[in-house]
C-alpha cells in the first residue's frame, strides 16, 4: 500500500514528469516528444510532437526477446487451435499491411473492421495501426443497419470482414450483413473476406476479395510507419443518449502509454502468464485489454471464439484448465449467468493455474464477487474489479493485487495519476457514504480526445456539466477509507450484459415500425445481464394482435440495432407519463419496472391516472 501512495503522490505533485517516465519507459518512440501534454479544456494532446506507432510497439519491440513466445493461443468455438508466436504474428500483419497498401489505403484512411473472434481480427487491428489507417471495429452482433450508420459517419473506405463466424454451433453470417450494409455506402472501395466458416455466400466482382487471394505473394517486410502521438488510432462507437452512436475517438501515444501502463499495474503481469480477457474486440475493453494493452507489455493471450455455454455450460473452465490460463478478466454478466450453473460444473475442472481474476463492464455486486472469489478463485486469487469506460480509454480505479486491500463490490482506489473525488453538481466533495459524481480534475493519456466530426456534442456531454471537468455519467460514493463505490449510470443510457445502450436508440428504432406512434424505453433491473430493456409503447390507430406485435417489435429492434438489444418486454399502453411540457418522465417509468409504485415527485406530471394505470399493467407479451 505504501509503494501505490507514493506512486500515486508522485503522479499528483508533478504529472508531467510521472507521465514522461512512463511514457519513456513503456513505449517505443522513433522521436521523443516536445512538450508532455497541452491542457485547453476539454481538448488534450499528450507527449507532443512525438512520432510513435502501434504496433510496432506491440509486435516489433518484442522479436528479439520474445520472437517465439505466443503472442496468442486461439480456442475456436469447433475445437480448432492455434498457437501464434510474436514472431508470427509480426509476419502476418505486415502482409496484410501490405494487401492494404496495395489496395490504395494510406495513413488517415479510415476502415471497418466487421469480424469474428479469430486471430485475423487482431491482425486487421494491427495492420491498420501499423500503416496509419485509423480503424473502428464494430461488434459481430450489431445489425446491417448499426454498420451501415457507423460506415456512413466515418466515411470509411474499406471493410475488413469474415463470411462468418461460429456462436452456440451456428453460423453467424456477417459477409451477408456487410453486402446489406455497403449496397448504401459508395465511399466503401474495397470489402475484404476472411475465410472462416467455408460457407456459401456472393462476392461482388471488383468489391470483394478473398483474405487468402490477395494474401498470395505479398512481402513479409513492412516497416511500420512513424506516426505523429495524437494521430487516431481508432474510433469506437457507443450509444449517447440522442440516439445517434458517438464515434469516440483515440489517439495513439498517449492511449498506448496509458493501457500498457495500467495493463502492468491491475494484471501484475509476469513473463510466464496466459492472460485471458474474454471481451469481444468489438468493445473497447477488448481493444485495450485484449489487444493493445497486452501485446504492448509482451504477453501471451488467450481467444476463444464462442460463447461460454458451449457444447456446455463448463466451455470455458475446460478452456482454462486445458490452456493453463493465469489471469481470467471477465464480465459480472459472464460470472451471474455461470453462478446459476452451480458450482459442480467448475469444481470439475483444474482450475489450479489460475492466480488472479479480474471484473469489468459494470459494477460487481457482492454476492458474485464472494462466488468468483471462493468457487473459481478458490480463496486465494486476488480480484480486480476494475472501472472505466470507452471515454477514458483504459482502467481508472481499480486495486494493486497484493498493494490494496479488497473490499467485494467495490473498485478501491484510482490508478496513479487519476485524481478522483465523488462530487455534487456544483463539484463540491460530497463527504463520506453520500451519493455524488465522480469527478476527474485533471487529463490522462487514455482519455477520449474528441467525438468524431462532433467536437461541440464532445464539450456539452462531458465538459458542460462542470466546465473543465471530465463528467463520468456515474453516480459513486466513497467511503471512510477513500474506497470508491460505483452505483450505476445517472442518464439515459442503459448497462445491458456490459454493453453501454442509449434509451434513445431503442425508442428510434421503436418509432420507426409502422404500428408504433410512441415509445418510451428504461432499463430495470436483471440478475444475469445486470439490466434488461423494458419498452412502453403507444400504437398507432389500427387492431393490433398485441401478442403477435410484441414479438414482431423485439425482432424489430434486434434488426435495426443487434440482439443484444432485445427488448425484454414490451408493455403496450393508451398513454406515456408526461410533464405539462411534453417531456416523457422516464423516472416514474424506472420507479414502475422496478417497485410497481411511484414515490418520487409527480407535482410537474400532466396525468396522474397514466401512471396509476401502468404501475398495475404487467407485460402483455
Amino acid at each position: 500500500m505504501e509503494a501505490y501512495r507514493e506512486l500515486y503522490r508522485r503522479a499528483e505533485e508533478n504529472p508531467e514528469a510521472f507521465w514522461s517516465e512512463q511514457a519513456t519507459n513503456e513505449i517505443h518512440w522513433f522521436e521523443k516528444w516536445n512538450h508532455p501534454f497541452e491542457w485547453n479544456p476539454p481538448f488534450v494532446k499528450w507527449f507532443v510532437g512525438g512520432k510513435t506507432n502501434a504496433a510496432y510497439n506491440c509486435l516489433d519491440r518484442h522479436l528479439a526477446t520474445r520472437g517465439d513466445k505466443a503472442a496468442i493461443i486461439f480456442e475456436g468455438e469447433p475445437g480448432d487451435q492455434r498457437v501464434i508466436t510474436y514472431r508470427e504474428l509480426h509476419r502476418l500483419v505486415c502482409r496484410f499491411t501490405n494487401v492494404l497498401k496495395a489496395r490504395g489505403c494510406q495513413p488517415g484512411d479510415r476502415a471497418m473492421i466487421y469480424m469474428p473472434m479469430v486471430p485475423e481480427a487482431v491482425v486487421a487491428m494491427l495492420a491498420c495501426a501499423r500503416l496509419g489507417v485509423t480503424h473502428s471495429v464494430v461488434f459481430g452482433g450489431f445489425s446491417a443497419e448499426a454498420l451501415k450508420a457507423r460506415i456512413h459517419d466515418l466515411d470509411a473506405r474499406i471493410v475488413l470482414t469474415a463470411d462468418g463466424g461460429w456462436r452456440r454451433g451456428k453460423e453467424v453470417r456477417l459477409k451477408d450483413a456487410v453486402d446489406e450494409a455497403v449496397k448504401d455506402c459508395p465511399g466503401v472501395k474495397d470489402v475484404i473476406v476472411y475465410q472462416r466458416t467455408a460457407q456459401p455466400l456472393f462476392m461482388t466482382e471488383g468489391r470483394d476479395h478473398w483474405w487468402h487471394d490477395l494474401d498470395l505473394g505479398v512481402s513479409d517486410e513492412c516497416p511500420a510507419e512513424q506516426l505523429d502521438s495524437e494521430h487516431p488510432l481508432f474510433v469506437l462507437y457507443t450509444s449517447g443518449t440522442t440516439g445517434k452512436p458517438k464515434g469516440i475517438l483515440h489517439t495513439t501515444g498517449g492511449y498506448l502509454t496509458y493501457v500498457t501502463s495500467t495493463m502492468k499495474w491491475v494484471f501484475d503481469l509476469k513473463e510466464d502468464d496466459v492472460y485471458w480477457c474474454t471481451a469481444d474486440i468489438g468493445w473497447v475493453t477488448g481493444h485495450s485489454y485484449l489487444v493493445y494493452g497486452p501485446l504492448s507489455a509482451g504477453a501471451t493471450c488467450m481467444i476463444y471464439e464462442g460463447s461460454p455455454d458451449y457444447p456446455a455450460w463448463d466451455r470455458w473452465w475446460d478452456v482454462i484448465a486445458r490452456h493453463k490460463v493465469s489471469i481470467l478478466y471477465t464480465s459480472p454478466t459472464a460470472i451471474r449467468a455461470l453462478i446459476k450453473q452451480g458450482e459442480e460444473l467448475p469444481n470439475s475442472h483444474d482450475l489450479s493455474s489460475l492466480r488472479l481474476l479480474g471484473s469489468v463492464g459494470e459494477p460487481i455486486n457482492p454476492a458474485a464477487w464472494e462466488w468468483y472469489h471462493r468457487v473459481i478463485g478458490k480463496d486465494r486469487c486476488p480480484i480486480v474489479d476494475t472501472w472505466w469506460q470507452t471515454e477514458t480509454g483504459g482502467i481508472m480505479i481499480a486495486p494493486m493485487p497484493g498493494a490494496i486491500p479488497l473490499k467485494p463490490g467495490s473498485g478501491t482506489l484510482p490508478m496513479p495519476g487519476i485524481l478522483t473525488e465523488v462530487v455534487d453538481f456544483e463539484g463540491k466533495p460530497r463527504g463520506h457514504q453520500r451519493r455524488g459524481f465522480p469527478h476527474h480534475q485533471a487529463p490522462w493519456p487514455g482519455m477520449i480526445r474528441t467525438i468524431w466530426g462532433d467536437p461541440e456534442r464532445f464539450q456539452q456531454q462531458y465538459f458542460s456539466r462542470m466546465p473543465g471537468v471530465y463528467f463520468t455519467g456515474d453516480a459513486a460514493r466513497c467511503d471512510e477509507d477513500g474506497y470508491l463505490w460505483i452505483l450505476g449510470r445517472v442518464d439515459d443510457v442503459m448497462n445491458v450484459s456490459g454493453h453501454r445502450l442509449s434509451t434513445m436508440e431503442v425508442e428510434s428504432a421503436l418509432v420507426s415500425h409502422p404500428a408504433v406512434a410512441e415509445a418510451a424505453v428504461v432499463g430495470k433491473p436483471h440478475e444475469i445481464t445486470g439490466q434488461a430493456i423494458c419498452c412502453f409503447v403507444t400504437l398507432k390507430q389500427g387492431n393490433w394482435d398485441h401478442h403477435q406485435l410484441g414479438q414482431d417489435l423485439r425482432k424489430w429492434v434486434a434488426h435495426e440495432i443487434g440482439a443484444f438489444a432485445r427488448p425484454d418486454e414490451i408493455r403496450f399502453t393508451e398513454a406515456l407519463p408526461k410533464t405539462r411540457s411534453g417531456k416523457i418522465m422516464r423516472r416514474l417509468l424506472r420507479e414502475i419496472v422496478t417497485s410497481h409504485t411511484v414515490s418520487g415527485d409527480v407535482t410537474t406530471l400532466e396525468d396522474l391516472g397514466v401512471v396509476n394505470k401502468l404501475a398495475t399493467q404487467h407485460d402483455e407479451d
